[in-house]
């Protein structure tokens, strides 16, 4: 199913909604301000999505957090960043010194509460807008290339929400990527409930 423009942007208002929220519960958490923002919503391929990923991050390896979903669609949702920028992200929020022995300690569980935040606030908003039942796993944490977090046997015919995320904290800006993996067959009726609920996202 092809996507058009103004089904893109339901969906980035959407996920924005999520972050928002996510960034309101993470400012709860930590004495930092953050600001969270989409600034895009793209909808690729599994090999489109590696194209794009592979040409901003020229890391080796991502540092991600995965979990999966069920019910209404199916599929995995994660929240990628380099591997500098996950420290650089841990450090602003923990206070902990960037390369110190602490901080590798304290980095998965930062990161995975945090990619368990921002990723139930986005799910939870497609959720509850189009009125749709989400199952949720527990949240992964794990570092992989690009290639191994997107391209796996089961995913490569699948469809891929990609939204850069921005998190701003401090005059510090860390971008990082919001992955959201429909296996086939899931997407058309993703877009069908946006389509069913356009009114009230607008």
């Amino acid at each position: 199913m092809n996507v058009t423009a103004e089904q893109l942007d339901a969906l980035q208002e959407l996920i924005n909604i999520g972050v928002g929220r996510a960034a309101s519960l993470l400012n709860e958490m930590v004495d930092s301000h953050i600001h969270l923002k989409i600034p895009f919503v793209k909808a690729l391929t599994a090999e489109d999505a590696y194209q794009e990923l592979a040409t901003r991050f020229h890391d080796d390896t991502l540092a991600s957090v995965k979990l999966g979903f069920t019910g209404s669609f199916y599929g995995t949702a994660g929240l990628i960043f380099p591997t500098d920028s996950a420290s650089t992200l841990v450090a602003v929020l923990t206070g902990e010194e960037p390369g110190s022995a602490d901080l590798d300690a304290v980095k998965i569980g930062t990161l995975s509460e945090i990619g368990n935040i921002v990723i139930n606030g986005v799910m939870g908003s497609l959720s509850n807008v189009l009125k749709q039942h989400i199952n949720y796993t527990l949240p992964v944490y794990l570092e992989d290339t690009i290639k191994n977090l997107l391209l796996s046997a089961h995913e490569s015919q699948s469809k891929i929400l990609l939204a850069q995320a921005r998190f701003t904290i401090e005059q510090l800006e860390i971008i990082g990527d919001i992955i959201l993996i429909f296996q086939v067959g899931t997407f058309d009726a993703l877009i069908n409930a946006i389509n069913g609920e356009m009114g009230v996202i607008w």
